[in-house]
């Protein structure tokens, strides 16, 4: 039986042969290349997927931490320019425009040492160093 098989197969015309076996043996292996190039691809894939998922997550626990750390310096010094202000007003009366300006301007850092010399000063300029 194989044998005769392959004598029609050695029959056949040669265009015949390309339609009937060559082109879907073709197809066929083309097809399995198709298919471990789209595997490979999805391996590939997943691989930039999951790099990217890894990086978006990065970045939003810096962007995070980043929020977190400038909510914390904002609330810092808005409450110790709060508190400064009170603090001056209790000890001087009614502060200046240009005062009260210059405390708005001001950092944490400068803040908090205004805010330990008011505590044994006797002026608005000791505490400042601008006039009373």
């Amino acid at each position: 039986m194989l044998r005769e098989a392959l004598a029609d197969l050695a029959a056949m015309p040669e265009d015949a042969w390309e339609r009937s076996v060559a082109t879907p043996l073709l197809v066929h292996f083309q097809l399995g290349l198709d298919e471990q190039a789209t595997s490979e691809e999805d391996d590939v894939s997943a691989e930039i997927r999951a790099w990217f998922e890894d990086y978006q997550q990065k970045l939003r626990n810096e962007g995070r931490d980043e929020g977190l750390k400038e909510g914390r310096d904002e609330g810092l010094k808005e409450g110790g320019r709060n508190l400064l202000l009170r603090q001056l007003r209790a000890r001087f009366g009614e502060l200046p425009a240009a005062v009260v300006a210059r405390i708005d301007a001001a950092d944490v850092a400068e803040l908090e040492r205004w805010g330990e010399r008011v505590l044994g000063a006797r002026t608005l300029d000791e505490v400042l160093g601008v006039p009373s």
